[in-house]
């Protein structure tokens, strides 16, 4: 594992009520208000793509964040960040499961 370099989290949510429009804009919504954060360079707000259901695809999540930060210690401060934990007071109610990659370049 590597700590140098920047960081991209990504983080995939399952909402609660994934036939729910008004979920998924109410998540998407709070997703947002993150770019605000000042460690945050770049924010890529998602859902699954229509691709082809193979075995090795996973179309169930709802909704997909992508970040990225300079450092580990740019993603360590937005943790504890006022709008990030807000964020998650707003909008935890929406989703069952959030499942988090931070990624950073192999080389």
């Amino acid at each position: 594992m590597s700590s140098d370099g920047a960081i991209r989290h990504m983080a995939l949510f399952w909402l609660k009520n994934p036939d729910s429009r008004e979920d998924l804009a109410a998540l998407a919504e709070g997703v947002e208000t993150l770019r605000q954060i000042e460690q945050v360079r770049t924010l890529h707000i998602g859902v699954p793509a229509a691709t082809q259901a193979r075995d090795v695809v996973d179309h169930s999540w709802s909704l997909s964040e992508s970040m990225t930060f300079d450092s580990v210690a740019d993603q360590e401060a937005y943790q504890p960040h006022p709008l990030h934990q807000a964020f998650i007071e707003r909008c935890s109610h929406l989703w069952a499961k959030v499942l988090v990659y931070d990624i950073t370049d192999y080389a």
